[in-house]
């Protein structure tokens, strides 16, 4: 067992948080129910305005690329650690045929299917400009180039019929190579005369006429050293433009860039009661979007400066362009805090971070209250019945919890059903982040709750008795059957078939449990045939329920949970619909692939997953 990626919010579909539930007119909802977030509702499938992809850009590393990588390959960490194989948007037959309407309902409503959550932390226009920042990833900066020479070219007056938002936002690339190539009402056959590649390259640059302007770049002059001052310390490496290779500024460089200098300060919080520490330093640390869109923001520097006495610190001198990304991070007794993003604004000399917010630590768990303990129940599997429990958790007192996992990896507050196999815990999406320690992870004060997932696996028999402890003061106890299936205890309360959709699952809830207490029941019958319909997460969009307090949501596909194994997932995905039509299409997918890796825009090891999945398509296209 272990505690993967706390600190990440996870993208896996059964953790979404904004999705929208209706109970049954008849049905009283369990007690401690409240009201979650809807989920967001789609506005017009086209931008408000111009998508402004520099912005887009920053969402889609914070947001995007922990599971569809940096490039859009599909190899984010986070998504290695997913049961299915993580769409690589950024590979031209992926990314050629997709509509943005599309990705952006996806984006908004989430793939559940393909384990992605739906965003309701972006508003309407920041999804569409990380939607069509995304489009830019499988596109080099050579492609965008000719595609816009052949442009002006052959039809530099038809500009006009492309720059319609609503329009471009209903058309793939694919679609636009038939009209460039075909014509289309008042556009000529412009490109008929175009390869394939030809054609790819101006779809694409079309796609650029409705993006917002682009920064102002800084423009070179010559100079004879790079004002950086001591207390700013040196930066790592001094970022170039046009993607050329960094290298070391020195005073004797030749030339260099006019651009924005000023200073980055901050305050830090401190709320541990006592004086800050002497010596205590705090980093900076300078992210940069390049003009390479098929990369993310990059490192391009850091800087290490000494906490005043009064808590406040300052870089000067600091190099601070339009677009900059700042973060500031401090270690303080072991733990590593950091501040919130900030990103330099057009004219700003001076950017002032948001608090960096320090606690003293204690071990002491008493200070943790269990809000409510959602389960769920997954006897779809011949063999075993599998336990989702979610937590809502607080910290209740004014300093940094110290959670030890100790050498079997536990989490010491939260039990597992007694006699079960415990599979491992996730932190919920929209948890309040969890930071990571040498022997597990710590939880700060916050008014956001921390929300985390254990798993559990029982025998599957006719009964299955579930004995539940409780290690903290647990408020309420909600349990979730498929429909068909009952529960028998003592403290239970039957709740009822709550309707979702098209589906629907029986209710009970529990009193509250004492430290030290347990709840005791026993679970019969066998899910209706409504409900074994759609059994696998995988291939079902109909998601369900919302619970707990303070907003947290849990999402259920059918009537029920579906915890997989990863073999079994991996089998049933191999053996779903494939993502191609025909034997040409898969070829072309692999001799794309190749071409990515041959100019080093992937890693060996996402390449050889990828071309491992094209082959096994191949295969099934036989």
């Amino acid at each position: 067992m272990k505690l993967r990626h706390l600190i990440i919010i996870t993208a896996i579909a059964i953790l979404l948080t904004a999705c929208n539930f209706t109970l049954a007119a008849d049905v009283t909802p369990p007690p401690g129910y409240t009201t979650p977030t809807p989920m967001p509702t789609l506005g017009p499938l086209y931008p408000a305005s111009n998508p402004d992809i520099h912005s887009g850009a920053i969402i889609y590393m914070e947001k995007c690329a922990p599971c569809h990588g940096d490039a859009g390959l599909g190899d984010g960490p986070q998504g290695k650690e997913l049961p299915v194989t993580v769409a690589a948007i950024g590979l031209p037959e992926v990314a050629s045929k997709a509509l943005p309407s599309a990705w952006y309902t996806q984006v908004t409503q989430g793939n559940l299917e393909r384990f992605m959550p739906p965003f309701s932390s972006l508003n309407d226009q920041e999804r569409w400009n990380v939607v069509y920042y995304a489009f830019t990833l499988h596109i080099s900066s050579e492609q965008a180039d000719l595609g816009q020479s052949l442009f002006n070219e052959k039809c530099a007056d038809c500009a006009k019929y492309f720059s319609d938002i609503e329009k471009m936002s209903a058309l793939s690339e694919n679609d636009l190579v038939q009209i460039i190539k075909n014509g289309s009402g008042e556009v000529p056959a412009f490109g008929k005369d175009f390869s394939d590649e030809e054609a790819l390259a101006v779809a694409a640059y079309l796609r650029t006429l409705i993006f917002a302007a682009p920064p102002a770049q800084p423009t070179p002059v010559s100079v004879t050293e790079t004002p950086v001052s001591a207390e700013a310390g040196t930066p790592s490496a001094e970022i170039t433009p046009d993607g050329t290779e960094q290298a070391q500024a020195t005073p004797e460089a030749d030339s260099a860039f006019t651009s924005t200098f000023g200073n980055v300060s901050g305050t830090v919080d401190n709320q541990t009661g006592a004086a800050l520490p002497s010596n205590l330093t705090v980093k900076l640390r300078s992210f940069e979007h390049g003009g390479d869109p098929s990369t993310g923001p990059q490192e391009i520097a850091s800087f290490d400066t000494t906490v005043n006495a009064d808590g406040s610190y300052a870089f000067t001198d600091v190099e601070i362009p339009e677009g900059q990304i700042y973060v500031a991070e401090m270690e303080f007794d072991g733990i590593s805090y950091q501040t919130d993003f900030a990103v330099v604004e057009a004219g700003m000399t001076e950017l002032v971070l948001p608090p960096l917010t320090i606690y003293a630590t204690t071990d002491d768990l008493s200070e943790l209250k269990i809000d409510s303990a959602q389960m769920y129940f997954d006897v779809a599997n011949t063999d075993a019945a599998q336990i989702f429990t979610v937590y809502s958790i607080t910290n209740t007192g004014n300093k940094t919890i110290i959670i030890n996992m100790g050498a079997d990896q536990v989490v010491p507050f939260i039990a597992f059903p007694e006699g079960a196999e415990g599979l491992g815990y996730e932190a919920a999406q929209n948890s309040a982040a969890f930071m990571p320690t040498a022997d597990g992870f710590a939880m700060p004060p916050s008014e956001l709750p921390y929300g985390l997932i254990s798993f559990a696996s029982v025998p599957k028999a006719k009964e299955i008795t579930v004995i539940q402890p409780a290690l903290l003061t647990i408020e309420s106890i909600s349990l979730f059957l498929p429909e068909g299936m009952d529960a028998d205890g003592k403290t239970l309360t039957d709740e009822g078939l709550q309707n979702l959709e098209t589906m629907s699952f029986h209710v009970y809830s529990a009193t509250g449990l004492q430290k030290g207490e347990s709840v005791e029941f026993t679970i019969s019958g066998e899910p209706s045939t409504s409900t074994t319909a759609n059994a696998d997460l995988t291939q079902n969009q109909t998601l369900l329920i919302g619970v707990g307090a303070f907003g947290i949501v849990l999402i259920i596909a059918g009537a029920w949970l579906y915890i997989r194994d990863r073999k079994k997932a991996e089998e049933e995905l191999e053996e779903g619909d494939d993502e191609f039509e025909d034997t040409e299409s898969v070829m072309d997918a692999i001799i794309a692939l190749d071409d990515l890796h041959r100019s080093g825009k992937m890693s060996d090891e996402a390449y050889k997953q990828r071309r491992n999945e094209l082959k096994n398509a191949l295969k099934r296209q036989k």
